[in-house]
């Protein structure tokens, strides 16, 4: 029998897992992982998220750029910007500066075209896949360039990538529109180095107080070193993280030959020095900056209309060349430095008793009072508190804080050339920063620096320069008892005009104005330049008008320069980035005389006086000043302000000194007179000014020659005694000047009705 056999069982098939074996799952994975990436790429680029700038646009990109105000030694005092940038040209760039660049931030930079796709992979393995934070950025300069420009826009959590994928196609087409050079220079005017700094160049100011040119190779590692980190590698902020990142820079260099072995040896083993500048905090022509821009804007707006153009003085990279004389505005300051600290101890000293303080106590809280601010004097609050020795932040009261502010010695400085009117120093206080306030263009009480104007209207009613005018007390009664009081409180005898001045005796030129009248005192104020209205009063002839700074030393010129009023300026001209002018102050503007060139030259002769025997003599024998120089001093009522103006031919300077209150001052005139206090700081800079060849020529220029017949005319005694005859003819004189004083009153002031002629006799007091 045939052996059946057994059914076989048949096994179903499997389906073949050769597609499930790695060498084919991986593949898959990274083409669809490789098409997902193309069309997103594809996405971005059609504009789904947004449109790509086109190679044009990207061609008319630029960064805005700082405009720079040079003084006129060509030395920057500053800049006007909306970014701080001040753009460099590429063969301004030292080689060792662009090697530091390319071997720390993108070797290939010269073998790709804006991507370098060995360092893009390097990126996506280590960085992406795994998680290696040392793996380095993949972005190329080109790319790094696009960032800069453009900056980055929020897409959720598609914001990183979405924006790498357009800095990677934009980075391509700039590469098609700019050679290597373009970017490179373009990359470094436009990265940013922390301290609202952008550019290689304003970073080269700030950090090392130099044109980029200048950089060695140690600093141009630590600029490039910052691009990392620009706040962890700050030099100033972390001077030890700096130093290490410089030495990274510096071994890379080594590591491409771009940089010899022993050099760059040498070259980690440096100490880090700076030479910090920064001109925003730190400025010391701050206050004058302020006048700049305003004068800048000004002349831009006309420039615009004439052109149609359309400058932006904080984008545009204006060139601005000032009159400002660096050198003597920064004796200035030192004059500042070294007097202002001394007399505000001196005033802090004399408020810090017990009667000082309850005086200083009363004064504020009316000060309080003033401001509405009596609910809150015993809050809280946080400042900056300015001291010489540096500023610091406190808290303290309201009332404090007032306190403090009250006893705050002020001062300005201000010095112009006569002839054109030109600016040569500002200094506009004691701390830009937590004192804005500039006192240059504070108006207060002129005192006896007033005396010039009435002294310069009386020669030109034609008064005699040789007349005496009487130095007895006298009192008016009819004008609440005012009397005139010479400073050193002595009377007697009579002086002549010259004398008077130079003296500065107040009961002669009170006689003096008495004679001379209200009405061409107001005339010749007006035509110099002054902006208060003289209010008529018989103290007016002590200087109870208030002006400022400014308009003094405009007013002084007119001596200087022989009798025309000058319009102070600032700019010379104003250029564009590539060096074409736009603005060139005329040289032919045309001067008004306001005075007489004999009265200019009779009135240097006189304040000449002042300064060699007079009020101004401690600028000769205790600053041992021998430069040519005329000059007044003047100290307001009870020391509240102090004034002291000092001219030649070459330059114009006048200084004030007091507290923000004229309630607060100095108790005595050995600190707080016009000698004291404000002469120092105009004699100290002039310390300086002789010491430098240069300066002493053009600062130094000596007075013309008296002409024989004025030389004539002042040829006379400065004082005599009066007789008995004098005297008894006082009381007939005295009716007549209460008679002028009435006549002499504006119109707009009614005259009062007149006692008897005996009854006034009697009633005036000798």
């Amino acid at each position: 029998m045939p052996v059946k056999k057994k059914p076989s069982r048949r096994r179903k098939k499997r389906p073949s897992s050769k597609l499930l074996r790695p060498g084919i799952i991986i593949p898959g994975i990274f083409l669809i992982g490789l098409s997902a990436v193309f069309l997103f790429v594809l996405t971005v680029y059609l504009g789904a998220f947004g449109r790509l700038h086109s190679r044009e646009e990207l061609l008319g990109l630029r960064s805005v750029n700082a405009s720079l105000v040079l003084s006129e030694e060509g030395r920057i005092v500053g800049r006007f910007f909306s970014e701080n940038r001040t753009n460099v040209a590429f063969g301004q760039l030292p080689p060792h500066l662009i090697d530091a660049l390319i071997a720390t931030e993108d070797i290939r930079f010269y073998r790709h075209n804006g991507i370098d796709y060995r360092s893009l992979v390097r990126v996506m393995i280590k960085s992406v896949l795994l998680n290696d934070a040392s793996a380095g950025g993949g972005s190329t300069i080109s790319q790094q360039l696009v960032k800069n420009l453009l900056g980055r826009e929020n897409y959720g959590l598609l914001t990183l990538p979405v924006n790498k994928t357009k800095e990677i196609l934009l980075a391509y087409r700039i590469e098609k529109a700019l050679s290597k050079e373009e970017i490179l220079t373009l990359y470094l005017n436009t990265v940013s180095f922390g301290e609202n700094v952008f550019g290689i160049g304003a970073a080269s100011w700030r950090y090392f107080n130099k044109r980029v040119e200048y950089l060695d190779v140690s600093e141009s590692a630590v600029l490039i070193g910052m691009l990392k980190a620009n706040t962890f590698y700050n030099p100033r902020m972390h001077p030890e993280n700096a130093i290490f990142r410089r030495n990274v820079v510096l071994g890379q260099m080594q590591k491409y030959d771009l940089l010899g072995t022993a050099e760059g040896d040498s070259l980690r083993g440096l100490p880090l020095e700076l030479n910090y500048l920064n001109l925003e905090s730190q400025n010391p022509a701050g206050y004058y900056l302020v006048q700049v821009k305003r004068e800048a804007q000004h002349i831009l707006q006309e420039v615009d209309s004439l052109t149609g153009a359309n400058w932006n003085i904080e984008e545009d990279g204006l060139i601005i060349n000032t009159t400002l004389s660096m050198d003597l505005h920064n004796m200035a300051l030192k004059a500042f430095q070294t007097h202002m600290p001394h007399m505000q101890k001196r005033l802090t000293d004399q408020y810090a008793g017990a009667a000082g303080q309850r005086n200083l106590e009363a004064i504020a809280r009316r000060e309080i009072t003033r401001m509405n601010m009596d609910a809150r004097a015993n809050d809280t609050i946080f400042q900056r508190t300015f001291r010489w020795e540096g500023s610091y932040n406190e808290s303290l009261t309201v009332l404090d804080s007032v306190r403090k502010a009250m006893t705050l010695l002020h001062g300005g400085l201000l010095a112009i050339d006569p002839e054109s009117g030109a600016v040569r120093a500002w200094i506009g206080g004691i701390d830009f920063i937590s004192q804005p306030y500039d006192q240059v263009l504070a108006r207060r009480q002129l005192a006896s620096a007033f005396k010039p104007v009435l002294f310069a209207a009386a020669l030109e009613t034609g008064i005699d320069p040789c007349r005496f005018y009487d130095n007895d007390s006298i009192v008016l009664v009819d004008y609440d008892d005012w009397t005139p009081v010479n400073y050193d409180r002595t009377y007697g005898g009579r002086y002549s005009i010259t004398e008077t001045l130079a003296r500065s005796l107040n009961v002669p030129s009170f006689n003096l104005f008495l004679e001379t009248g209200y009405g061409p005192v107001d005339t010749l104020w007006r035509k110099m330049g002054f902006s208060f209205h003289l209010e008529y009063h018989p103290s007016l002839a002590l200087g109870t008008a208030e002006a400022n700074v400014l308009e003094t030393a405009v007013a002084y010129a007119t001596f200087a320069n022989g009798g025309y009023r000058v319009t102070p300026y600032s700019i010379e001209s104003i250029m564009t980035p590539d060096g074409e002018t736009i603005y060139q102050r005329p040289d032919n503007l045309s001067r008004t005389r306001i005075l007489s060139e004999r009265t200019s030259m009779l009135m240097n002769f006189m304040l000449q006086k002042a300064i060699d025997e007079g009020t101004g003599i401690s600028l000769r024998n205790i600053y041992r000043v021998n430069l040519p120089l005329a000059g007044k001093t003047g100290t307001s009522q009870n020391y509240a302000d102090a004034w002291f103006a000092g001219y030649n031919p070459g330059m114009v300077v006048v200084s004030r000194t007091g507290a923000s209150s004229r309630a607060v001052h100095f108790n005595r005139g050995a600190d707080g007179s016009g000698s004291a206090l404000a002469l120092p700081l105009v004699a100290l800079t002039l310390q300086d000014v002789q010491q430098d060849r240069e300066l002493t020529g053009r600062y130094g220029a000596s007075f013309p020659e008296l002409p024989m017949a004025l030389a004539n005319i002042l040829d006379c005694p400065e004082f005599e005694e009066r007789g008995i005859f004098d005297r008894f003819m006082d009381i007939f004189k005295r009716d007549q000047i209460q008679i002028d004083i009435e006549v002499k009153r504006p119109e707009t002031e009614p005259a009062e009705e007149r006692p008897s002629l005996i009854r006034r006799i009697f009633r005036r007091r000798n």
